[in-house]
């Protein structure tokens, strides 16, 4: 057998030994504990069937709104990052000055860390001493000033804008690149058949755009079905559980001792994921054969 035929086979056994160690197995082992009550309390490791499933589902309505509150944030950031990046990209390739500039500073945010992020806004959003609040009153707009992260109506929707404010950066980057693929000669026509903005808009880039909104849409809802980082920084959770989703219910539950409850969660998040993402690729991909 040549050489450059037996490579790629080991390239292909590497990937099958790594996946399978740090993967597989960890996944496996992972949701077979959620069938025990493996805790801190007890070196004993019980088998006890779908019970932690049931109380996740049927027992405490906190779990269920923990599920929520994951699908609320990943669907509303999801499309926020969805929209607001396409039109930076659209704007930022049609010919507006100091282009690259512009596209350096939005995509900026996306290097920063969660942790970084978190506590330079959670600064600015501090209802007495903050920069929004202190501008709204400085403006005559006291009315407007809220405790956005301390108040069960604002507090969600004010780190779902953080996120998205961080997040919509990359996704511009990646309709950037899918825009300067289409070719030029497509508009040109358009615009001869005096086919308006909106018209080419929908009818040349959204469609050419589609295999990139499936990856950006993959991206955006993988993420957001994982959130953590930017909740436990801007929030921890609260007020109450108002921002808490299943990642803080898992990492709560390890953190009080109960892995079998948090393995449990950690399963239930693994299932949506793979749900969601199979179901947007079957989607996405059936719209740009059509």
């Amino acid at each position: 057998m040549k050489a450059n035929k037996i490579y790629p086979w080991y390239f292909s056994l590497g990937a099958i030994i790594f996946y399978t160690i740090f993967i597989v197995v960890p996944a496996i082992v992972g949701i077979y504990y959620s069938f025990t009550d493996w805790n801190s309390y007890d070196l004993n490791k019980n088998f006890i069937g779908f019970e932690n499933y049931k109380e996740i589902i049927f027992g405490d309505h906190v779990y269920l709104s923990y599920i929520k509150n994951t699908l609320v944030f990943t669907i509303v950031t999801s499309i926020a990052k969805t929209v607001l990046g396409l039109f930076i990209a659209i704007l930022l390739v049609s010919g507006v000055k100091a282009a690259n500039l512009h596209r350096m500073i939005i995509f900026s945010p996306q290097v920063l860390s969660f942790l970084i992020v978190g506590l330079v806004f959670k600064s600015l959003l501090d209802p007495n001493n903050g920069f929004i609040n202190t501008t709204l009153k400085a403006l005559g707009l006291e009315f407007l000033a809220q405790n956005w992260l301390g108040s069960l109506t604002w507090a969600m929707p004010s780190v779902m804008a953080v996120d998205t404010w961080k997040g919509m950066g990359y996704i511009m980057v990646l309709f950037i690149a899918g825009l300067l693929a289409i070719p030029k000669d497509l508009y040109e026509a358009a615009e001869m058949d005096g086919a308006g903005f909106f018209q080419r808009l929908f009818k040349i880039t959204v469609p050419m755009l589609l295999p990139t909104m499936t990856i950006a849409t993959v991206l955006n809802i993988t993420y957001g079905l994982r959130v953590f980082d930017i909740i436990y920084v801007l929030t921890n959770g609260g007020p109450g559980s108002a921002t808490d989703v299943i990642n803080t219910a898992v990492y709560s539950a390890f953190a009080k001792g109960y892995w079998g409850m948090g393995s449990a969660l950690s399963t239930i998040l693994f299932i949506i994921m793979a749900i969601a993402s199979v179901f947007i690729i079957r989607v996405m991909n059936r719209k740009v054969e059509n």
